[in-house]
């Protein structure tokens, strides 16, 4: 199994078996996914198709339209401020 070591700045190099599995190449990000167990490391894409599901389980409930529209309405004001 694939290992890596943690710098003293906190920094990791991922090893080249684990980068080609996940299609990584310079300049690639990675999402850390929480999971029960640990973190599940996912590439993410500049598609916009692949964010569909990347969410899902992160919220304890549905949040509403309305409810999201106030939040960014306040994060708005308080930025104008």
């Amino acid at each position: 199994m694939p290992a890596a070591t943690l710098t003293s700045k906190g920094q990791i190099t991922l090893p080249l078996a684990v980068r080609a599995a996940l299609g990584l190449h310079a300049g690639s990000k990675v999402d850390f996914v929480p999971t029960k167990d640990g973190f599940k490391v996912v590439a993410l894409d500049t598609q916009v198709a692949s964010l569909k599901g990347r969410f899902a389980g992160r919220a304890k409930k549905p949040v509403s339209l309305a409810a999201m529209d106030e939040a960014i309405a306040a994060e708005a004001g308080a930025r104008v401020r």
